[in-house]
């Protein structure tokens, strides 16, 4: 329901607007040519009192906006401005405090003052930042010395506000110059280096300039929603279809779902089976700098672009090619840029579809054979369903058609269920799917807003898969995939293996507003042990190497999070004992692991991953800066070659040769994964073969059982 607001309070915003615009003008000073003050409509007036109505009402978490949200909001709107503290000083600061308890107020009545006189202190600030470096950047590069012993400090979080403009000018300096012996250490001709900064800066004026008041309210307003937690956002008019987790470059793209994060476009993950996932060098978090076309085309630098300008340069018709420069997550601290070359195409569903393949794992004197079911993604064809087809596609209907394949034709042992970087779907499908592995019962609870709970699964006995299981997660598996592997575990029906989950335990539903949308958190998910999925995600009950960065990727990750909790857990059965059978399983695993070369390679990149994370400044000395950079890469190296010497290859004399080798093969690759992707599937993949033999231990450990007990034991066991 929109609240009326009085004609007093519309007067009030006018008289407000005009003095603290006029306000503003006498601060900024008589010299500087007056800007253009961006202001609201009364249609955000509107929309922001709807806005915060709702999220009262109907958010999960039950959060009033008062005066202690208020000063979040405050802190945490600034923050979305000037994240690397570069543009405001302390004094604006102290300024700003004015609004800190009295946001609250405002906002319910429609008054969004503080908000655009915050941005147009920003934008004002910003402009004249931009507008001096493209007028004098030649010149100060030309003046600086790479000599001198200096430290550029990479995390502000820590870093106090500038006390004056001076040392606002020094942290600037000190950023130039990073900048510059970045693009250096790339071997980027000197006299290039203006050339492409001024354009940069440049480009970024131009984006400045075409700000506009939804702009300033949809940051002004997810300044807010993000406090109630990172999934509830407001959509603008404007950016409905292409703002932050919702931009998907499936369609006729590489596959990847991007966000913007301060200066930069980043990778949040890729869509399975995309052109970015078969292609296999681009990663989660890892951030985009550049865009290029076709295999000879110009780099586009794209720092400081908006994100829907970032994505139309990556988005091109099928079989073309674009190339990609990336800071790698693993290596974002030392600013190694890492060149990827991806052939554009669309994302089939029939490759999105559950596939099969089976593994022979040596055991003793016998072999045994484990099936694999690979799921990408918990998908359905609602559409063919409701016309009443009977073939229509769905995950349950697959993965049912490949179980029974692999029971009867391919005459497996067990079944591995590999759900890593599976980013989840239809719940619906992870019921169903939960139900071919289980007789029946609940598989999950959803708890409304209104603390009502609600309970789904399996409601009719039924047959279903009873052999040997396992399944593999990782950080990247999330919400369908969670409730999936939780259920399981719970029931105690299979081993879940890899890394802890992503942790989205939260169900969103978007809500019109006068203008735009507010996609909010409405429900929360809970395991049928009354155990949220929130936050801390499914626990694997046999650990392998974390490769992605918990800090970096997952929903613990995330500022203002939901918290994990518990409810009442549901009475469920039980199919086993597993907890009697972990530790030996574990202790199989790390004893095999500790002498496996490809394991040991895998726990060495995350060692190295981990230290180059921790760098917390970057010396502005060339030398040291070349040092930083020659003993990261020889520490990959000597990763590289101990894995090489266990496996009895030949030692690599540097990192080069190798990445030369592959750049070259990159796009014949690419064009052989379209025609056959049975090459790639014949890769060796350590941490499903390790799946596999921890099935296989599971087999040797039941059936020691057996011969040690009596079938009356047994069944009063089980």
């Amino acid at each position: 329901m929109t609240r009326t607001l009085p004609l007093s309070v519309f007067a009030q915003r006018s008289w407000r607007s005009a003095f603290l615009g006029t306000l503003l003008l006498i601060l900024l000073g008589s010299t500087t040519p007056a800007l253009a003050l961006i202001e609201y409509s009364d249609l955000q007036r509107e929309t922001i009192v709807e806005m915060i109505e709702q999220l009262e009402e109907r958010h999960y978490s039950k959060l009033r906006y008062d005066d202690n949200l208020s000063s979040l909001h405050l802190d945490n709107y600034i923050n979305s401005l000037d994240r690397g503290k570069m543009f405001f000083t302390a004094a604006d600061r102290a300024e700003f405090e004015q609004y800190r308890t009295n946001m609250d107020e405002a906002l319910h009545a429609g008054l969004l003052d503080a908000g655009f006189t915050i941005f147009n202190r920003f934008q004002q600030r910003l402009e004249e930042r931009l507008a001096d470096l493209v007028e004098t950047l030649p010149e100060r590069i030309a003046k600086m010395d790479f000599s001198i012993d200096e430290e550029y400090i990479i995390d502000s979080k820590e870093q106090p506000w500038a006390a004056s403009d001076a040392e606002l000018d020094d942290r600037w300096r000190k950023h130039l110059k990073n900048q510059v012996l970045s693009l250096r250490m790339t071997e980027k001709p000197d006299d290039e280096i203006a050339e492409t900064l001024v354009k940069r800066y440049r480009n970024q004026l131009q984006r400045v300039k075409q700000y506009n008041n939804q702009d300033v309210f949809q940051i002004y307003a997810n300044a807010l929603t993000e406090l109630y937690d990172p999934h509830t956002n407001y959509l603008s008019p404007r950016r409905s279809e292409n703002f932050n987790i919702n931009m998907s470059l499936s369609l006729e793209g590489i596959g990847a779902v991007l966000q913007a994060e301060d200066e930069y476009t980043k990778v949040v993950r890729l869509v399975a089976a995309g052109p970015a996932d078969k292609q296999g060098e681009l990663k989660p978090s890892d951030r985009i700098v550049a865009v290029a076309q076709d295999t000879d085309g110009e780099f586009e630098d794209v720092i400081g672009w908006r994100l829907d300008e970032v994505v139309e340069l990556i988005r091109g018709p099928k079989d073309s090619i674009v190339r990609l420069q990336v800071l790698p997550a693993k290596s974002a601290a030392t600013g190694e840029r890492k060149t990827i070359t991806i052939v554009r195409n669309k994302v089939k569903l029939e490759e999105q579809s559950a596939q099969k393949k089976v593994l022979e794992i040596p055991s003793g004197d016998k072999t045994l054979k484990i099936g694999v079911i690979d799921i990408p993604a918990f998908y359905i064809d609602f559409d063919a369903m409701r016309r009443g087809e009977k073939d229509y596609k769905s995950t349950t209907r697959d993965v049912k058609r490949l179980l029974k394949e692999l029971q009867n034709e391919d005459q497996v042992d067990g079944i591995v269920v590999d759900l890593r970087n599976n980013g989840g779907g239809s719940l619906q499908e992870a019921n169903e799917l939960t139900g071919l592995f289980i007789e029946y019962g609940p598989t999950v609870q959803i708890r409304h807003s209104s603390r009502r709970v609600w309970r789904d699964g399996k409601r009719l006995r039924g047959p279903y898969y009873e052999g040997p299981l396992v399944v593999m997660i990782n950080r990247l598996s999330a919400s369908a995939s969670e409730i999936f592997a939780g259920a399981i575990q719970d029931y105690q029906r299979g081993i879940v293996v890899g890394d802890r989950s992503f942790g989205k335990g939260t169900v969103q539903t978007l809500i019109p507003l006068t203008e735009g949308q507010l996609k909010l958190t409405e429900s929360k998910f809970y395991r049928i042990s009354g155990d949220s999925t929130q936050h801390r995600g499914v626990v694997p009950d046999v650990t392998f190497p974390a490769i992605y960065d918990h800090e970096e990727i997952g929903e613990s990750a995330l500022d203002h999070a939901l918290s994990w909790d518990q409810i009442n857990p549901v009475r469920h059965r039980n199919y086993g004992d597993l907890s009697s059978v972990v530790p030996e399983l574990t202790r199989l695993f790390q004893s095999r692991s500790e002498n496996n070369p490809d394991f040991v390679y895998l726990e060495d990149q995350v060692t190295l991953a981990d230290e180059s994370r921790a760098i917390k400044s970057l010396p502005l000395n060339e030398a040291a800066r070349k040092a930083l950079r020659e003993s990261r890469e020889a520490k990959a190296l000597a990763i590289e070659n101990k894995r090489r010497a266990a496996l009895g290859e030949e030692l690599l004399t540097s990192l080069e040769s190798e990445d030369s080798a592959d750049d070259e093969e990159n796009l014949a690759a690419e064009e052989a994964l379209a025609e056959n992707d049975e090459e790639n599937d014949s890769k060796d993949d350590v941490l499903l073969t390790e799946a596999g033999n921890i099935l296989v231990d599971a087999l040797l450990l039941k059936e020691r059982r057996y011969a040690q007990h009596s079938p009356e034991e047994l069944e009063a066991t089980d």
